[in-house]
Order: C-alpha cells, then structure tokens, then sequence
C-alpha cells in the first residue's frame, strides 16, 4: 500500500526539469522529498518491528510444540502480567488475526500464518527500501541544484 503512495508526481521529476524551476519550487520539492523519505523510514521501522514479533511468535510455536502435554508453564496475558497453567493441547493455538480477533488453528497452520506474514512484510520492506531510496536521490538532486541556484544568485548581488 505504502508503495503506491511512493511513485508520486514529484518521481517523474528529472534534473533537467529541476534546473528550469525556481528557488522556490525546488525548496518545495526538496522538502517534500524529504518529508517522504522520513514517512518511508517511519514504515520501514514498522515493518521491521513487525517482522521482528512475527519471527518471536513463530519461535515461540516452535518451543510450544516441543513441549509435552500437562507441562506447567507461565501463560502471558500481557506484556508484563504473567498467569501459571498448564499445557492442555499444543496443537491448537490462537493466532491473532489483528484488531482483537483471534483464530483457532493447528500449530501447523499457525506456524505456516507466521511465516507466510513474515514473507509478505519482507517483500513490502523490499519494496519501501527500492521507493526510499528513489526519493532520497531525488531530495539529494533538489539540494545540490538549489545550492548550486543560490551560489550563482549570490555572486550577482
């Protein structure tokens, strides 16, 4: 989704039609430029954070279905409030879908969700990585022209 947003108007821009706008027009290129290059680093650490809790998850199914039945063990009911319980059945798990939904499925079909989510998270980081870079060459040209526009003005004034 973030990609589509990415190849705006201002992409097509090329340095030859930077070189034709005015002092002002490039400060407003240069800032817009940069203005989605942070946006795109915003999303790019999202994802990455993302990736990061679905690997953990999988790792954790791994473990879960390592363990036998009846095992005792601390079932985490948030971030930091732990209850004791006992393993009942390791090879149903809720997944969560997202949005306080939760999903019953086998430790198969779970492991496969996560890595399935991991997938499509490291293809869209592809993408925003190949998107970002593009701007920030476009931001990186909007400068040196402007630079470059300001030095010519200054000498003549």
């Amino acid at each position: 989704m973030a990609s589509s947003r990415g190849g705006g108007s201002q992409q097509v821009i090329r340095t030859g039609d930077m070189e034709k706008m005015s002092l002002d027009q490039l400060k407003a290129v240069k800032e817009q430029a940069d203005i989605e290059v942070n946006l795109l680093q915003d999303s790019l650490n999202n994802i990455r954070a993302a990736t990061g809790r679905l690997e953990n998850a999988s790792a954790a199914l791994h473990d879960l279905s390592l363990r036998p039945q009846g095992k005792k063990m601390l079932v985490p009911l948030t971030a930091s409030l732990y209850v004791p319980g006992t393993l009942d059945d390791a090879d149903k798990v809720l997944v969560d879908i997202g949005t306080g939904y939760f999903v019953e499925k086998t430790m198969a079909e779970g492991k496969d969700y996560c890595e399935r989510k991991i997938n499509l998270l490291k293809s869209n980081f592809d993408q925003l990585i190949e998107v970002a870079s593009k701007k920030k060459t476009l931001a990186d040209e909007a400068g040196l022209i402007l630079q470059a526009k300001l030095k010519q003005s200054s000498p003549s004034s």
